[in-house]
C-alpha cells in the first residue's frame, strides 16, 4: 500500500494492535509464495517502527502486520544515532513511507541501566554500552531531581516515555531531510509505549 497517509497508517497500526491484544491476529500469516514474489520486485512499507531490541517487543507481531508492511529499526533503548536517522531518511525518501513511530516499552533494560548509572556511576561499563547510556541520559537525568526519585516504579515509567519523546524530537529536528518533510506534513513522527503485561500500545502525544 504505497504512500499511505499518516493518519490511515496510524489507524492500521491501532487496529493491528487491538487484534494482537485480543489474541486474534491474522495479518502476520499472510506471507505465502505469492506475497514473497510480489515483494521481491520492491517494497512499500506503510510505517517505520524505530523500536527497542528487546525480544518481547517484535513490531510485526505487536501490530499484527505481515512481510513488507513495516520498515523496522531495532536498537537497545530505541535510541537515535546517525545510522538510525539515515535508515529513517531512506524509508521516507526512497520508499515513500510517511509514518514514523518510536516504540518504547515498559521495563526497558537500557533505560533502567541509565537510571542506575546516574545514581551509581560505574567505571567498568563497556564503552559500547556506555554509548547507549549516554544517548538516553539527557532525556532522563532531570527526573532524578523530582519527587519521582522516591517512587522507583513511576520513575522508570516516566523515564521510558521521556526517552521516547527525546527520540521523536531528534528525528523531527535532527535531520534536515526529515524536518522539511515533517513541516510540510508529508511525514509524521509519533511516540508510543508498549506495555509488556497487557500487550497494548499507547500512542503518546500525536
Amino acid at each position: 500500500m504505497p504512500n499511505l497517509p499518516p493518519d490511515d497508517a496510524l489507524q492500521r497500526l491501532r487496529e493491528g494492535n487491538e487484534r494482537f491484544v485480543a489474541g486474534r491476529p491474522w495479518r502476520v500469516t499472510e506471507s505465502g509464495q505469492e506475497v514473497r514474489a510480489e515483494l521481491a520486485a520492491g517494497q512499500r512499507p506503510f510505517a517505520v517502527i524505530l523500536g527497542c531490541s528487546d525480544s518481547r517487543v517484535t513490531a510485526e507481531l505487536v501490530f499484527d502486520q505481515g512481510v513488507g508492511d513495516l520498515f523496522v529499526i531495532r536498537v537497545a533503548g530505541n535510541i537515535v544515532a546517525p545510522s538510525q536517522v539515515g535508515s529513517v531518511e531512506f524509508a521516507a525518501t526512497a520508499l515513500g513511507t510517511r509514518l514514523v513511530v518510536v516504540l518504547g516499552h515498559t521495563g526497558c533494560g537500557a533505560v533502567a541501566a541509565t537510571l542506575d548509572e546516574l545514581e551509581r556511576p560505574s567505571t567498568e561499563r563497556s564503552p559500547n554500552l556506555a554509548a547507549i547510556v549516554d544517548r538516553i541520559r539527557p532525556a532522563v537525568e532531570g527526573l532524578l531531581e523530582t519527587e519521582l526519585r522516591a517512587r522507583p516504579g513511576e520513575l522508570a515509567r516516566a523515564a521510558v516515555r521521556a526517552n521516547v519523546r527525546a527520540s521523536v524530537d531528534h528525528l523531527r529536528h535532527g535531520s534536515r531531510i526529515l524536518e522539511e518533510r515533517v513541516l510540510a506534513g508529508d511525514v509524521v513522527v509519533v511516540g508510543a509505549e508498549y506495555d509488556l503485561e497487557t500487550g497494548r500500545v499507547r500512542f503518546l502525544e500525536e
